[in-house]
């Protein structure tokens, strides 16, 4: 479970923000570089994530970029709707445990 959402919180941050660097994403997902390079190799792997090479003209200065394939983009659709169905049963549960506390 932990893993799948991992995967879901890297799709959802690619989605938004494809030409972030590694360093980024694994600040900003609270990941280690290497949890976050295993988490983007798997999705590569499994083909929910390209790797594209872009190139700042003027001063010949190349970076890494992802893209989200349609497979990864069904993946994330799934995994959303996993997370949503997770976050609703704990609501549940604390609303049960609340109301039983009252």
């Amino acid at each position: 479970m932990k893993k799948e959402q991992d995967y879901f919180e890297l799709l959802r941050k690619l989605e938004k923000e494809p030409k972030s660097s590694q360093r980024q994403l694994a600040e900003e997902l609270g990941f280690s570089l290497g949890k976050l390079n295993y988490c983007l190799k798997a999705l590569k792997k499994k083909g929910f994530v390209k790797f594209q090479n872009f190139k700042k003209k003027q001063n010949k200065i190349s970076h890494l970029g992802y893209i989200i394939t349609p497979d990864g983009i069904a993946v994330r659709t799934k995994l959303t709707i996993n997370f949503m169905k997770q976050k609703m049963k704990e609501y549940d549960e604390l609303k049960k445990e609340l109301e039983g506390k009252n």
